[in-house]
């Protein structure tokens, strides 16, 4: 008996997975393997929202692998020192793995494959699992990454995508290695009361209803808040509970703007998994520095805590900001307005707030979560690095009758139309003021401390 082991990191899914096919074709049995990562927690990743979409996720690839004949080997540790245990409790030869764009993802196919290499064993890492179209299948002349979206888009666009596979019907997994409980969402604590549920199925039932009755209308309404006409779809992209090749080919089915509006915003996801492949120390640093000088957490901590807390005084920035505590999650225009508001109105370190969505975020990764955030700086891939969103006007242009503030700002609820956006001058006309924090800072006055920092006036 050929034995090989399948190990699953952000691909937890059994549709179109070609490190699993690839293991089949090749071996008479596999071990279907997820390793809880010591290394990741201890880095402070495993946040409790991700932490309880996660078991979801894995309760639901081992009932799917049961169904099949298998089950899911769940150890918890070191990845490379876990894999060789499996290795060796089962005479596997062979590993498969889908490809990682982060520092650390290299690093543990680095040590992989040089365990595995000394035991005689081989790794197999597969693209177009956690990308349709890997990091650097496309460059442009004389750099080995693309810094501007729009060019990386065509060249993108033309490139053939592989087709998709089918689950498995049969998965033959031997008796011998043992494998802890899959975990519960219920023994994590600290999860956001409205978190959606995680696993395979959650996600191709999301998807296929979203298809039929959202698609068609994505590109007029993904900026409306109160509209919530997006997908939805990232915490299952990042949990790979969905394959990005399979949701290529399924939007291009469909006919209009919506769907070539949503395969430009999956182009946008891939963009930035390709900047921190060339560039890995972007997760960190900025990929084009501004030489800031950003207010320190001391100076700034009651703004901080005010932003964190949903408590600013722009009812459209608290309403987005208490909706990523309630939910895990937050629509994107509300991401643009909060890290913008934070770092451009504020002049506070994108870091801060990177740091605070990914300990909320259910979709929160490296690559998305670090360089949008840096794109909302000005220190990203943004043409227009000085650029501010005025939270008021984009409030009035995304939440006209105010009805997403309201929702999340109860404070306002009985404030009606746009007159919720601007709560500050209803005491100027002579009505009650609710019970609502003034702003922290007036919009011209971050505009003058952001301009002078930068050297603009």
């Amino acid at each position: 008996m050929t034995v090989a082991v399948v190990l699953f990191t952000a691909d937890l899914r059994l549709h179109d997975h070609p490190p699993l096919r690839a293991a089949l074709a090749s071996s008479d049995e596999i071990v279907p393997l997820f390793v809880r990562d010591s290394a990741i927690e201890a880095a402070g990743f495993g946040a409790p929202n991700r932490l309880a979409f996660l078991a979801d996720c894995l309760r639901d690839l081992d009932a799917g692998l049961r169904e099949r004949g298998g089950r899911l080997v769940i150890r918890s540790g070191d990845v490379a020192e876990e894999v060789g245990r499996i290795v060796s409790e089962t005479g596997a030869a062979d590993v498969h793995l889908a490809a990682g764009v982060s520092a650390y993802a290299r690093r543990r196919e680095e040590r992989l494959r040089a365990a595995l290499a000394s035991g005689g064993q081989r790794l197999h890492v597969h693209d177009g699992v956690v990308t349709a179209v890997a990091p650097g299948a496309v460059t442009p002349a004389a750099s080995d990454h693309f810094a501007v979206f729009t060019p990386y888009f065509r060249r993108w666009s033309a490139q053939r995508v592989r087709e998709t596979f089918a689950a498995p019907r049969a998965v033959r997994v031997p008796d011998g290695p043992g494998s802890e409980a899959v975990p519960a969402r219920s023994a994590v604590s600290g999860v956001s009361e409205g978190l959606a549920e995680g696993g395979e199925r959650q996600a191709r039932t999301r998807f296929t209803a979203w298809r039929r009755h959202g698609l068609a209308a994505y590109e007029e309404g993904h900026d409306d808040l109160s509209g919530d006409a997006t997908s939805r779809l990232s915490p299952h992209l990042h949990f790979g509970t969905l394959s990005p090749v399979e949701l290529v080919h399924r939007a291009r089915t469909v006919e209009g703007a919506g769907a070539e509006a949503f395969v430009r915003q999956l182009c946008w996801r891939e963009f930035h998994h390709q900047v921190l492949a060339a560039r890995p120390a972007a997760a960190r640093q900025d990929y084009r520095t501004r030489h800031d000088h950003w207010r320190s957490e001391t100076d700034a901590a009651e703004d901080i805590e005010a932003w964190r807390q949903g408590r600013t005084g722009y009812p459209v920035v608290d309403a987005a900001m208490r909706q990523l505590r309630h939910e895990g999650w937050m629509h994107n225009r509300g991401r643009l307005l909060t890290a913008g508001f934070l770092t451009k109105t504020l002049y506070v370190d994108w870091r801060i707030g990177a740091r605070h969505f990914l300990d909320l975020l259910v979709d929160g990764d490296v690559a998305n979560n670090q360089l949008n955030w840096q794109w909302m700086a000005g220190t990203g891939t943004d043409s227009r690095p000085n650029r501010v969103l005025n939270p008021v006007i984009q409030a009035k242009r995304y939440d006209p009758d105010g009805s997403y503030v309201r929702r999340w700002v109860p404070e306002l609820a009985e404030v009606s139309g746009s007159a919720v956006h601007e709560p500050w001058k209803l005491r100027r006309s002579g009505r009650d003021r609710p019970d609502y924090p003034e702003p922290v800072v007036g919009l011209a006055d971050g505009l003058s401390r952001f301009r002078r920092a930068r050297g603009l006036d």
